[in-house]
């Protein structure tokens, strides 16, 4: 099996290594590059929890920030994962989306023990700050990454399907499977796609691709790397 991988090229490579050990090959064609923001250190003065909707976040963050003793909540295990890698000692995951990450915060911690920070990307997924705000917790979000789009497709990933060597597509963003759908139109090459298998990590992501004339669209069960790599094996 051929994967088209249109992560970040950070992201792409380590996917890439993962598929390899399933026996999957890949052509790595990224479709957002990471941009960090620079600037002074931190303040993470009256801080409880740091919160964390991506591992971007995350290599954003150590870039501007030596601390690592506070607590850190990922939205999912891979963002869990990075921390451990960048020296966090307190984690939790919240094993889901930015709902379950919300739910997991107002659950578990307290109004009046301090802030919350959340590290952050100039483009936002769902409404953590209101789910928070809600429950009565003080949101403080600091831009520390952006996202940029390319204009055209890459030429690699126009040259792998043109000859059919493509036999699935991974999404793990509703914003990634957008670019796609309107960058293989521009290059004229969307009634290419009739034989390659969709892997979407949610609905939300499935919504911006499901009209591209797909072999097969797949959405994983929870919105979790493993579940979605999972379907690869999956029959049917």
């Amino acid at each position: 099996m051929h994967i088209l991988l249109t992560r970040p090229e950070f992201d792409s490579h380590a996917l890439a290594q993962t598929l390899g050990a399933m026996g999957a090959s890949s052509t790595i064609a990224p479709l957002l590059e990471i941009i960090y923001e620079t600037g002074p250190a931190l303040d993470l003065t009256n801080v409880q929890a740091l919160l964390f909707t991506s591992a971007n976040g995350v290599r954003a963050f150590v870039q501007r920030c030596g601390v690592r003793n506070i607590l850190a909540i990922a939205v999912g295990d891979a963002t869990a994962r990075e921390l451990e890698q960048n020296g966090f000692t307190n984690i939790k995951s919240a094993a889901g989306d930015v709902n379950t990450l919300g739910q997991l915060v107002t659950t578990t911690l307290d109004p009046k023990a301090g802030e919350l920070f959340h590290a952050a990307g100039s483009r936002l997924a769902g409404d953590l700050e209101g789910i928070v705000s809600m429950a009565g917790f003080k949101y403080r979000r600091q831009v520390l990454y952006r996202a940029e789009t390319p204009d055209v497709f890459p030429l690699n990933a126009t040259a792998a399907i043109n000859d059919g060597l493509i036999d699935g597509v991974l999404f793990f963003s509703p914003r990634t499977a957008k670019t796609f759908a309107d960058l293989v139109k521009k290059a004229g090459i969307e009634n290419k796609l009739g034989k390659i298998t969709v892997y979407c990590l949610s609905p939300g992501v499935k919504k911006m691709v499901e009209n591209l004339g797909w072999g097969e669209i797949k959405v994983a069960k929870t919105p979790e790397q493993s579940a979605l790599l999972a379907l690869l094996n999956a029959p049917g």
